[in-house]
């Protein structure tokens, strides 16, 4: 999931956030209702947003749906451009990757 952090606010990307389906998978439903639940704001048009003292739960979060073994490494793995510093409490659980989004693109 490509993200950025802006002051001590996370952002997913809206494209990448978990999206919940009537006749979805419960798994899938499950880690959409989740993570909306530990979200700052979380709308369908804009950028998923997790403050600062909310990050080791949402770490927590991402690695128990992955470690399920039913949602991909790509589903629940952060994703910060290689300028962009990692915290400590989201690094076991995030990469670095070039076609991550901009933190310009927060105010898209």
């Amino acid at each position: 999931m490509r993200a950025w952090i802006q002051g001590n606010v996370l952002y997913i990307h809206e494209d990448d956030a978990p999206t919940y389906r009537k006749t979805g998978g419960m798994v899938r439903n499950s880690y959409f209702w989740a993570l909306k639940s530990i979200a700052a704001r979380a709308r369908r048009d804009r950028p998923w947003e997790f403050e600062a003292e909310i990050w080791p739960a949402l770490q927590r979060m991402l690695i128990s749906f992955w470690e399920s073994g039913y949602l991909g490494l790509s589903e629940v793995q952060l994703s910060f451009t290689p300028d962009q510093p990692i915290p400590e409490n989201l690094r076991s659980i995030s990469t670095y990757s070039a076609e991550a989004t901009e933190s310009e693109d927060a105010g898209s």
